[in-house]
């Protein structure tokens, strides 16, 4: 594996780590918020930006799982995918004898 799989699977582990921070982020406004969270402009940026992530899991998960469990889910897959990238550069970086931080 060269210097670029190394950078692009760091790339996607940064990228992981960026939409569950920002999912963790729109579930602590979702409890502070209340019921006025569709009015709060931070939580309406928040909902954009985790739109995607939320709406590839929801086409991923069975419709017999109710939607208030989705967005669950998704930081859940996204912590488990950052855990695999990680796993996966290092695996990488062994076997090819560089050290990797």
């Amino acid at each position: 594996m060269t210097g670029i799989e190394l950078q692009a699977l760091s790339v996607l582990r940064a990228l992981a780590e960026i939409a569950g921070m920002f999912l963790l982020a729109q579930g602590a406004l979702f409890l502070l918020a209340g019921g006025r969270r569709e009015q709060n402009f931070v939580y309406q940026m928040f909902s954009i930006i985790t739109r995607p992530v939320i709406s590839t899991t929801r086409f991923m998960m069975p419709k017999l799982i109710a939607d208030k469990y989705i967005a669950f889910i998704a930081f859940f897959l996204l912590f488990w995918l950052w855990i695999l990238l990680a796993y996966v550069r290092q695996v990488a970086c062994e076997l090819n004898g560089l050290v990797c931080g």
